[in-house]
């Protein structure tokens, strides 16, 4: 094996080593003349300097190593290279079963079985010509593999242009490994710059089985999966609300922190809607705002959508901020859109804001107003508007052992109208500030805890549009104390053959709280907080500002957990509930009561990660006074294995104010064969005996692509619902092409995964 290192020199060392090399190729010569036997000689035309391990493609000043079975001619001007050749530099590396190396020029000249890596990029073909300095060369009948994204190919021929650009002639691309591709792109020629990321194919049409899907006289895609301008694939399908449906996008990547989408759709009953969607990031500022409209050809009327979102670091802690929402007309989110949130929004946030953190403190100026979007068949009170709201908020911590709190806030409330006879008229308005300050004193030793704490709450009014009669002017100062502390208890078990800590949590919560009339206050804010097992253990039974209820009252709490050694609770139980040593008085009207008996109900929870297969979680709210649960939730997940998972909850809530909700909600993703995956989703009204929600789809998943359809039925108003018709066709590596339904089916289904990406067996 003869191996020969080429490195730049002056040309005094030129001129002496010349004579040398020539020397050496005559010895080389000799050799091969009389026998052809593997030789071992090396030459180096620098003073012992080392190749350079992770030397790139364009580094000049790596050297050039080149080897094989014989070697002819002469080292200083060319070197004939024989059966097993190969040529390193950086980066590059030429194989062969001949070659010519010309030394002046840096070039490589391979023929027979060329196989060749550039960077990442491996190449096969006939015959190629490399210059090892420039980059540039060509490959003929050549087939390749790109290391970024896996894309692979044949052509012609590939003319290296540099060593970050190609041109491909008469090639094919794919992401599929086999050797006859289920999709791949056929091109008359194929520009191909790494450096960039991207390679833009003329004349190209992508061919799905043989079959040609679509097509296009210019057509860019991405090489490791930056973001580049161009057509986005096409989306289509199919809704009840607007039949069929076809957006072709257009992205604009201005910047790598800014770009613009233009989202042209064409609804077939409703006519061209033009969307637009801006997205910025830079250092200290960031948002997102998207614009659409539709002339209407089923309500004759344009109709419009805007939302944008934008935060801003004006100063070191100074923050502003922007949450801007609004839409022609009340029913515009649910004819246009395919997203169960955004369909069923009903209130549109309208939102500026100001904030300063300090190290202990935070103030924020905010203005808030909200667009209704009403359903005739079951309307709602719009909630105040806040013009505007200024809170300041402080605390510290360990202060000689105590921690110290303090909130406060001044807010001008207007509103008006929106449901019943009056719908339009003046509510009560007016300012509301309050200032509330807490002092505790946490003791915490290991097995146990004791936190006393006392607080003054201190709120006025100024209000307007009162009935005859009523105060203008309303001022309240309520002291509350409170007591809270718990014990923990651990002991070794063991549960399902596995050794674990088993703990027992009692605790218990005092509460006092003077009772003060407010029965002629507003309502600007306040509503009964959710009755839940996080609310007993808080010191007021109504949230926002404008109720505080009298306690004398007591909490007692019993949680038992079964923990691993790894930190993972398999096991979790808890029961908790309210005692009242006197009868809450205060209200939210006036009139009706929010307390029920001496006690509250029940609250037990059982739930966990049982197996790494099964979790569970259970709650239920049980009336001891009534005798019957009034809310309950049971759920179960089991998911055996990668992209198999089940789903199944059970819900009753007595509590709900259009009736008694029971629900059955089930889901799954699931394989019926080796390709086949199965998505569905039922949410099902027993009362009703309707389904109030449902999804329905089958996924295949090929080698190289993925085909997924989907059906999915939301609600968009109490007597309306959509139903979309999801078609997709995902090309591995390169393009997804008609309607999304990945956000459908991952908010649908708890634990969905996507079937084309890796298997996370951290869990199994």
């Amino acid at each position: 094996m003869i191996r020969f290192f080429k490195f730049p020199f002056g040309r005094s060392a030129d001129l002496r080593m010349s004579r040398f090399f020539t020397s050496l190729a005559s010895l080389a010569v000799a050799a091969s003349a009389t026998t052809v036997l593997p030789l071992s000689a090396q030459a180096q035309t620098t003073q012992n300097t080392p190749a350079k391990p992770n030397a790139k493609a364009d580094d000049k000043d790596a050297p050039v190593n080149v080897s094989a079975e014989q070697m002819t001619g002469r080292p200083d001007r060319q070197i004939n290279l024989d059966r097993d050749v190969e040529v390193v530099r950086g980066e590059t590396v030429i194989k062969a079963d001949k070659a010519e190396y010309r030394i002046i020029k840096d070039e490589v000249e391979a023929t027979g079985h060329v196989w060749m890596k550039r960077l990442q990029d491996r190449y096969t073909g006939d015959k190629a010509l490399m210059n090892m300095d420039s980059g540039k060369g060509y490959v003929t009948n050549p087939t390749y593999l790109f290391g970024k994204n896996g894309g692979r190919g044949k052509a012609e021929k590939i003319d290296f242009l540099s060593d970050d650009q190609a041109k491909v002639t008469e090639g094919t691309y794919s992401t599929c490994e086999a050797l006859d591709p289920d999709w791949y792109i056929q091109a008359s020629t194929m520009d191909l710059d790494s450096g960039r990321d991207v390679g833009t194919m003329h004349s190209g049409i992508v061919y799905f089985k043989g079959v040609p899907i679509l097509g296009a006289p210019l057509m860019s895609f991405p090489l490791s999966g930056e973001r580049k301008s161009g057509v986005l694939p096409p989306t289509f399908g199919v809704t009840s609300t607007g039949g069929a449906e076809l957006t072709v996008p257009y992205y604009f990547n201005i910047a790598p922190n800014r770009d613009l989408t233009l989202y042209p759709r064409y609804i077939a009953r409703r006519g061209l809607q033009l969307g637009v969607e801006g997205r910025y990031l830079g250092e200290g500022y960031s948002g997102t705002t998207r614009v659409e409209g539709i002339q209407d050809r089923v309500t004759g009327t344009g109709r419009y959508s805007l939302s944008s979102m934008h935060s801003q670091t004006l100063a070191p802690n100074l923050v502003f901020g922007w949450n801007v929402n609004k839409a022609s007309d009340n029913d515009y989110p649910s004819d246009f859109s395919h997203s169960v949130t955004a369909s069923t929004q009903r209130l549109l946030t309208r939102e500026v804001s100001l904030n300063y953190a300090g190290t202990y403190w935070n103030a924020v100026g905010r203005m808030t107003k909200y667009q209704l979007l009403q359903d005739v068949n079951n309307p709602i009170q719009k909630p105040y508007d806040r013009v505007p709201q200024l809170t300041l908020t402080a605390a510290r911590q360990d202060v000689g052992g105590f921690d110290l709190n303090f909130a406060s806030e001044f807010a001008r409330f207007s509103n008006t109208f929106t449901t019943g006879t009056s719908a339009g008229a003046e509510m009560v308005s007016g300012d509301r500030m309050y200032a509330n300050q807490s002092v505790s004193y946490p003791i915490i030793r290991p097995g146990y805890f004791i936190t006393p704490k006392a607080s003054l709450d201190a709120t006025t009014y100024r209000l307007n549009n009162v009935g005859v009669g009523a105060p203008t002017n309303l001022t309240r100062v309520v002291p509350t104390y409170s007591l809270d502390a718990g014990m923990t208890f651990e002991r070794d078990t063991s549960l399902f053959g596995r050794d674990m800590t088993q703990t027992l949590e009692p605790r218990l919560f005092y509460v006092r709280t003077p009772y003060r009339d407010q029965s002629q206050y507003p309502n600007f804010d306040s509503g009964l907080a959710d009755f839940n097992y996080a609310q007993i253990f808080s010191e007021n039974r109504f949230v926002g500002h404008d109720r505080i209820s009298d306690a004398n009252q007591i909490t007692g709490a019993l949680v038992s957990r079964f923990i691993e050694e790894n930190g993972l609770e398999r096991l979790r139980a808890a029961i908790g509930q309210r005692f009242y040593f006197a009868d809450p008085k205060v209200t939210l009207d006036g009139t009706s009561a929010t307390v029920n008996g001496s006690k509250s109900d029940l609250l037990l929870s059982l739930g966990g990660q049982i197996t790494k297969q099964l979790s569970l979680d259970n709650t239920v709210q049980y009336s001891e006074t009534l005798r019957q649960m009034v809310r309950s939730n049971f759920g179960a997940r089991w998911q055996p294995a990668p992209k198999k998972v089940l789903n199944l909850t059970y819900r009753l809530d007595r509590t709900n104010a259009t009736g008694i909700l029971k629900q059955m909600d089930i889901s799954g993703q699931w394989p019926v064969s080796q390709r086949w995956y199965a998505v569905s989703r039922i949410n099902y009204s027993i009362p009703d005996k309707t389904v109030a929600e449902g999804l329905l789809g089958m996924e295949y998943k090929a080698d190289c692509w993925v085909f997924r359809l989907v059906a999915q039925r939301i609600p968009t108003s109490s007597s309306k619902a959509s139903t979309s018709f999801f078609i997709q066709l995902e090309l591995n590596g390169f393009s997804k092409i008609g309607s999304n339904p990945l956000d459908a089916l991952s908010a649908s289904i708890p634990g969905y995964q996507i079937i084309n990406k890796p298997d996370d067996l951290t869990r199994y």
